[in-house]
């Protein structure tokens, strides 16, 4: 069986492939009438795979909403930054955040706010992924294959519902822009189809910078292909590129006039341990790659492999159009990052980071499938129950976690008491505080859901949101887990210096408040002190 084993080590989550009979994974079709059911469901009525995404997201969203309310890194940064309407927001992209920005402001800031969005993004990107399959493939069940296929990709299944979220957004900006692409290639030049093409390529470039290396790689696929090349010289091309212009316009300004606080993080990050690296950094950055590549697609792979094991080589032979075509996409898209980790002398490459490119491998195998004349109506029940414990699963065992957690001392983000710790601030006498400012982004995001009338200030995010911080009692709060926390911290000091604030405590008060679902006795630690800006 497949299995997703959590283990406590900082956030990190290990994936694991565990032995076990083929049997136990491949049952024969007609052995059991639930697989029977399902195949003969899907083959009269393939449509029924997006009811069953949507049934997946909603559990997405029911769950996530059933646990504690404390939130992890990215929906931490979304809270916090859902404050403000900026051109840019730092090293990511702002489609995102302006989009949870308008939820918010629409329905207020909350966990419900925060995971509908997450999961809409989710739910559109399997919705445009099948529909993708769907214009490629004259097999009605093409989709259901495709989708069950990018379900398997851990980053699709496992790191979305965990703590990402500019790469859900992205993935759907890849997803529609190969529904708008191959839907231009298969019709007529059609101007609504350039147009399509146009928007999902603003959208993924304000998602994620590393997006434009997808539509680079689809123009150099279909160069070799000649009754393809006559799309990119029609006229509709400049309408497809002038609707991406405008779309990511106002951003591009941004990034031309904050040129380090946009790529400063990531280089960064792609160069981490080059000082001690002891191979030539471009050596080390390709092997960083090709590890980081495999890691991506081996799961989906090996799900392939032993569902259509009896079909290997008739499908690796397979060829169409269309497996050429996304073929030499995959590979553009991974040459091209080849160069750039040269070029940029990058040592470390995270899988995550590839999501994009390693999200065309299914459909590429969907494609494979499809030409070798293969009816998949007798792999479904086995492809579908696969995906289907690994993306459920992932979704319970997150919920679990929190309860099963602490029986052996394993905390998370989501056991972190910054409910309790609001209720200990708003029982202190005096008004409620007109802002509070803290020192770290989860902290920050955390206390946006408790207080969500109340401006959270981060030290040294914004020097304009903190010059226009209003008079009144501030609140200066911040974890006070580790030796020397009890101190004010030092970006926090200096906040208070510079507004001009008035501390209104002698020391900071300290205060222990049990975990979320914890055992008795284990607390978390929170300092705070109060001050007023005249």
């Amino acid at each position: 069986m497949f299995a997703v084993l959590d283990r406590a080590s900082g956030n990190s989550l290990e994936l694991r492939l565990v032995a076990c009979p083929w049997s136990a994974i491949l049952p024969p079709v007609r052995a059991g009438t639930m697989g029977s059911g399902m195949r003969s469901l899907l083959v009269r009525r393939p449509d029924f795979l997006y009811v069953l995404i949507a049934g997946y997201c909603l559990l997405s969203i029911i769950l996530k909403i059933l646990r504690p309310d404390s939130l992890e890194i990215d929906e931490s940064e979304q809270a916090l930054l859902s404050q403000y309407l900026l051109l840019g927001y730092g090293a990511q992209p702002p489609f995102y955040n302006w989009l949870q920005y308008g939820v918010v402001a629409l329905f207020g800031i909350s966990v419900a706010s925060l995971t509908i969005v997450k999961n809409g993004f989710l739910f559109l990107f399997l919705l445009f992924y099948g529909l993708t399959a769907g214009v490629l493939s004259n097999s009605r069940l093409a989709p259901a294959v495709a989708v069950l296929g990018v379900l398997t990709l851990p980053p699709v299944f496992l790191l979305s519902q965990r703590d990402l979220s500019h790469t859900v957004a992205a993935l759907f900006a890849v997803s529609l822009f190969l529904y708008g692409f191959f839907r231009a290639l298969k019709n007529p030049p059609n101007l609504g189809h350039y147009l399509l093409v146009g928007v999902a390529v603003g959208l993924g470039a304000l998602s994620k910078y590393n997006f434009v290396i997808l539509p680079a790689a689809a123009l150099l696929a279909i160069l070799p292909e000649a009754k393809l090349r006559k799309y990119l010289f029609d006229w509709r091309v400049l309408a497809s590129v002038a609707v991406c212009a405008v779309i990511v316009a106002p951003h591009a300004y941004w990034v031309v006039n904050n040129l380090g606080h946009a790529t400063g993080v990531t280089v960064a990050e792609m160069k981490e341990g080059a000082d001690s690296a002891l191979l030539p950094h471009a050596i080390q950055g390709l092997v960083s790659l090709a590890v980081a590549s495999l890691k991506g697609v081996a799961l989906t792979l090996a799900v392939f492999g032993l569902v259509f094991y009896a079909d290997l080589g008739k499908i690796l032979r397979a060829e169409s159009l269309w497996t050429r075509v996304v073929g030499r996409m995959i590979l553009a898209c991974f040459l091209i990052i080849a160069i750039i980790v040269v070029a940029m002398d990058a040592t470390h490459i995270r899988a995550k980071w590839l999501a994009l490119f390693t999200a065309l491998l299914p459909l590429y195998l969907t494609l494979k499938i499809d030409a070798a004349g293969l009816d998949p109506a007798r792999r479904l029940p086995a492809l579908l129950s696969i995906a289907g414990v690994l993306s459920v699963g992932v979704i319970v065992m997150l919920w679990a976690r929190v309860f099963v957690g602490p029986m052996i001392g394993d905390y998370s983000f989501a056991h972190t008491p910054f409910n309790g710790f609001a209720q200990v601030v708003r029982a202190e006498p005096g008004p409620p505080p007109v802002a509070i400012v803290v020192d770290d982004r989860i902290v920050a995001g955390n206390l946006r859901i408790q207080f969500p009338d109340t401006r959270i200030i981060l030290a040294g995010l914004s020097q304009e949101a903190e010059r226009r911080l209003p008079a009144g009692r501030i609140l200066a709060a911040w974890s006070a887990e580790g030796k020397g926390r009890e101190e004010i911290p030092p970006r926090i000091s200096a906040l208070l210096q510079l507004m001009p604030a008035t501390i209104a405590d002698s020391k900071p008060t300290i205060v222990s408040v049990p975990y979320n679902a914890g055992r008795p006795g284990d607390v978390y630690t929170f300092a705070y002190v109060w001050a007023d800006v005249r």
